[in-house]
């Protein structure tokens, strides 16, 4: 009988399309995927370290497993992946004794099955792998996709910003391109075996250059991807706001399988604050790139990333903060309470002076204004008819699906499983802050594929 596997994931889209490519790396191994731990005779939990209370989540999900085992006698081989495993190494044995087998960084993963193995003929002790590997390229056809719709491809490991908050240079390690054959193969991959859009993943993709055509950078990637017959969205994540140029802009507004929707970024409305952070760029010199952008771009839809309570963090640098969110009316944010990361010139320099308290009450204040801008955008799209790309099934209701609009707006409507794939017209009923709820306009095209 085949051994049986589960994968637990937290954190990014990065984390996400790691544990598709261990999934398909262990069922070449001749694993089976299962999902419950409680079956599982191998259980990997893929960590995030972004965040103080993902890494909490880690020990907590450590100590369920010890629990697990001593009550119903399964002991999986539990291996620890992703960022706090390349971060913490063997300290995770030390505060979490007797549980993880094997510790495997970031740059090691496709290694997995060999360490399984290792870990198996000698479970007495950890087997621990965190040695940095240049090479970014991955075997085409072992990724195993969780999604029907949509495919991850991952164009850039690493970081070389050293933003002085963040954790990813130092766990994923320094800047490394993908080449653009690799990339062009995995996509035209994802196309033939029935995913319409494509996600191209990297932690500042807009600063892509292909190692392999001096000639291609992000704006000439993005223009052969446009290319592959089948795919139909191209979608992105994340660029730079200091690497947004007019050619990257250009190939936007040229290009109209490229989505209408633009993550940008931002942190913190304050110049002050930005300088702390290492952004290399100030509020005003952002406010006149968001004017480029909608100049160029006039129907496209913006999110960020803020942190409140950033060290140093004064009343009127947030003040600063909720200002910019109100000019720039972003679709959709990602908005977190700063909390020191290891290693990081933040955790290192500065003070971690704003008390708990005062930053959740700032963090509550910004998603408020967050929340009003969204709830007005997403109303005014009443009675609109929208493109939308139905890409799941509701969890709670049998006949309800949900897609998403080139401006990635959720969109939730009633209609068949079948649908799942196809880009429909919809009409537009209600609102809500986070999404917004419609039937098929039978008024319009027929659905297509």
């Amino acid at each position: 009988m085949a051994r049986k596997y589960v994968i637990e994931t937290f954190g990014c889209q990065m984390n996400v399309h790691d544990s598709e490519r261990m999934a398909g790396l262990l069922e070449q191994a001749g694993f089976e995927a299962t999902d419950e731990a409680a079956d599982a005779d191998l259980v990997v939990i893929n960590t995030c370290s972004v965040r103080e209370r993902a890494e909490e989540k880690l020990y907590t999900r450590l100590g369920e497993l010890r629990m697990l085992a001593a009550e119903q006698g399964r002991d999986p081989i539990v291996a620890v992946a992703g960022c706090v495993a390349q971060q913490e190494g063997a300290q995770i044995l030390k505060r979490a004794p007797g549980v993880a087998d094997i510790i495997v960084g970031t740059q090691q993963i496709r290694r997995l099955p060999m360490l399984v193995a290792q870990a198996a003929a000698g479970r007495a002790r950890a087997v621990i792998d965190l040695d940095p590997f240049d090479d970014v390229t991955w075997p085409l056809g072992v990724t195993r996709r969780a999604d029907p719709v949509k495919a991850y491809v991952t164009i850039i490991e690493g970081c070389n910003e050293f933003c002085s908050f963040c954790v990813v240079p130092y766990t994923r390690g320094h800047e490394r391109m993908r080449p653009k054959a690799d990339i062009l193969a995995e996509v035209r991959e994802a196309a033939a075996g029935g995913r319409t859009e494509v996600q191209l993943l990297g932690q500042i993709v807009n600063h892509y250059e292909a190692p392999d055509d001096p000639s291609c950078d992000f704006a000439a990637l993005l223009e052969a991807i446009h290319e592959v017959e089948g795919i139909a969205r191209i979608r992105f994540a994340s660029p730079h706001p200091r690497h947004v140029d007019d050619r990257f802009l250009a190939a936007m507004a040229r290009l109209p399988k490229i989505c209408r929707h633009l993550h940008l970024p931002v942190q913190s409305g304050s110049t002050r604050v930005l300088e702390a952070m290492r952004r290399r760029y100030s509020r005003g010199s952002y406010l006149d790139l968001v004017a480029r952008i909608r100049a160029a771009l006039p129907d496209v839809a913006l999110s960020t990333d803020m942190i409140v309570g950033f060290p140093g963090e004064t009343e009127a640098d947030f003040d600063d903060t909720l200002t910019l969110t109100a000019a720039v009316r972003y679709h959709s944010m990602f908005s977190f309470k700063y909390s020191p990361r290891p290693n990081t010139l933040a955790d290192k320099r500065l003070p971690d002076d704003v008390d708990e308290a005062e930053k959740t009450r700032r963090i509550v204040a910004l998603q408020a204004l967050q929340r009003e801008i969204q709830s007005s955008l997403n109303e005014a799209l009443v009675g609109q008819t929208l493109e939308v790309l139905v890409d799941a099934a509701s969890r709670r209701r049998e006949t309800e699906l949900s897609g998403r609009t080139s401006t990635n707006v959720v969109v939730n409507l009633p209609g068949p499983t079948a649908w799942i794939g196809r880009t429909v017209p919809v009409r537009v009923e209600r609102a809500g802050p986070h999404s917004v709820w419609g039937r098929i306009d039978n008024g319009a095209a027929a659905p297509s594929l």
